[in-house]
């Protein structure tokens, strides 16, 4: 069973920053699969932030390009975002996730399989 445990959360201003990791064991090995972070806004529905795939391709959603940064440490089998200018709009709980395959992944929450707990980005004005 694959796990993944976020941490890294919490409240800032707008302009700041933040480092989200994604800490991940059991059968999942970072480098293998399409890896993403996710954001679930109250009342809205949860939409892709970032993927690296497994060949380190990125993608990106339009509202963060420039900003935040997917990577990954193989060795710690850990995802990272970071998350630079933050915006009240990046207010959110923030999912990591893993896809069924390695490549060919984008930001649709359907190709993802597995998923973290989540954890809180709060950004005020």
């Amino acid at each position: 069973q694959a796990q993944l445990v976020e941490s890294g959360g919490g409240s800032v201003q707008s302009g700041g920053s933040l480092r989200l990791s994604c800490l991940a064991s059991g059968y999942t090995t970072l480098s293998s699969y399409c890896m993403g972070w996710f954001r679930q806004a109250p009342g809205k529905e949860r939409e892709g932030v970032a993927v690296i795939e497994s060949g380190g391709h990125t993608t990106y959603a339009d509202s963060v390009k420039g900003r935040f940064t997917i990577s990954r440490d193989n060795a710690e089998n850990t995802l990272y975002l970071q998350m630079n200018n933050l915006e009240p709009e990046d207010t959110a709980m923030y999912y990591c996730a893993r896809a069924w395959q390695g490549w060919g992944c984008t930001l649709m929450v359907t190709e993802y399989i597995y998923w973290g707990q989540g954890t809180q980005v709060t950004v005020s004005s």
